[in-house]
């Protein structure tokens, strides 16, 4: 089964929250900076809340949140 890498360009976030809406299985807001981040249980790397893998059955969800980012910071890719 393939991955999806997500990874969010923390310094362009906006705080809109849209990401968050459509996708809180995998997005959350930081509460310190108030910017979108990877929920803890999805990222590659616990100390970086910009990249994480999440499985395949989130990526309606995980698309459709970098879809619907105003200002286009959210991407996806698969991994093998």
């Amino acid at each position: 089964m393939a991955k999806l890498r997500v990874r969010i360009d923390r310094d362009q976030c906006i705080a809109d929250m849209v990401c968050v809406s459509l996708c809180p299985d995998v997005f959350e807001i930081n509460e310190e900076d108030g910017k979108s981040q990877i929920k803890a249980q999805w990222r590659i790397d616990p100390n970086n809340p910009a990249e994480g893998e999440v499985t395949e059955e989130l990526k309606d969800c995980v698309t459709s949140a970098a879809e619907s980012c105003p200002v286009s910071i959210i991407h996806v890719e698969e991994v093998s």
